[in-house]
């Protein structure tokens, strides 16, 4: 039998959740049927919705073959052993992000290109929730010696080639406060790009997105069919390079946030980002053996540059403090690099 005294961390989640997350090995028939039959909360059976309090003591009455088959076993999940060492481990992945902000709440990263923002069947380790939880530990601000199930996680997401602002909360409390602020728009996600061709205006884009998984390739509908998009596009300065080639430095704002939208959605409208081959049409090839032959770009051009919480975040009772600022992730050495090899003068 396993006793598991409930962290802040930990409180707020359903039990069913918590362990699944604790016994992360064990199929689901037997985390519920363990519910029904091997575990109590403070002497009491509950069912698998029922939500844990910090300081409730959760008495797992599995064998210790059973807890090591789960993957339970170990001094870190189980909260034994010394506390975790400060300072670099050895064996874990260079940092290779910066700092935007932090605080004991949050931590706003600025993700370089080429690194996944969470681990995939290929990349296990070296992807930029791993390099914010080890650099967490270093510097103290987790232990997970003392936590049974959570880890420090990221609240949005980038594609791979995609750099800039990305959302961490330090804590289960502020993991819940941006997930919501992003849910319902008290966070404002804005992105800097070049999109082929002259945009003139501004540009509302709407419609719905579909996703194909095979082809990790989305598709934009003018119907109800998909999930409901919303895209602003403001023209910052027209670019004339090449062999009269044009493109269009843009901000862009993501009102929704779906998997490769911008990407899709200007390329929707015949405006795909300048080297983005996924979406690119016949009408903007040449333009892209231009970027590749001068700057070797094949990939998206595309930058999360800032985010903006609004008055109403000022409702949240942890993170209220963050209403009406704005954070920035400076744009990348490359993209300005880019940016003026094409004629560039704006001093955005």
């Amino acid at each position: 039998m396993r006793e598991i005294v409930i962290t802040a961390n930990d409180s707020g989640r359903r039990l069913d959740r918590f362990l699944r997350k604790y016994l992360p090995g064990a199929p689901l028939g037997e985390v519920y049927k363990a519910i029904r039959k091997d575990v109590k909360v403070d002497g009491k059976r509950r069912d698998e919705s029922y939500i844990l309090n910090e300081g409730e003591v959760l008495a797992l009455y599995l064998t210790d073959e059973e807890l090591e088959r789960f993957g339970a076993a170990g001094a870190a999940r189980a909260g034994d052993g010394p506390p975790a060492r400060q300072g670099k481990a050895k064996g874990r992945a260079k940092r290779t992000f910066s700092i935007v902000y932090e605080d004991e709440n949050v931590l706003i990263a600025n993700k370089p290109f080429g690194l996944l923002t969470h681990g995939d069947s290929h990349e296990k380790k070296v992807h930029l929730a791993n390099q914010v939880k080890d650099y967490l530990i270093e510097t103290g601000a987790f232990d997970p010696r003392n936590e049974k199930v959570f880890v420090p996680a990221p609240v949005n997401r980038l594609d791979r080639n995609t750099t800039g602002v990305v959302l961490f909360g330090k804590t289960a409390a502020a993991m819940r406060e941006l997930s919501r602020m992003i849910r319902e728009d008290d966070i404002r996600k804005f992105y800097m790009t070049i999109a082929c061709g002259e945009i003139k205006k501004e540009l509302h884009l709407g419609g719905s997105l579909i996703k194909d998984e095979s082809a990790n390739k989305v598709e934009i509908l003018d119907s109800d069919e998909g999930k409901a998009i919303e895209t602003i596009v403001r023209p910052m300065e027209v670019l004339t390079f090449g062999n009269g080639f044009r493109a269009t430095l843009c901000e862009v704002e993501l009102v929704t946030g779906r998997s490769h939208q911008i990407r899709a959605h200007l390329a929707s409208v015949g405006h795909p980002l300048i080297g983005d081959s996924k979406y690119a049409t016949r009408s903007v090839a040449e333009i892209n053996k231009y970027v590749n032959k001068n700057f070797g770009l094949t990939t998206q051009l595309l930058h999360a540059d800032r985010v903006e919480f609004l008055t109403s975040a000022a409702d949240s009772e942890s993170l209220g403090y963050l209403a009406e600022r704005a954070f920035d992730a400076p744009v990348p050495k490359r993209f300005r690099e880019i940016f003026t090899g094409l004629g560039g003068k704006n001093n955005y």
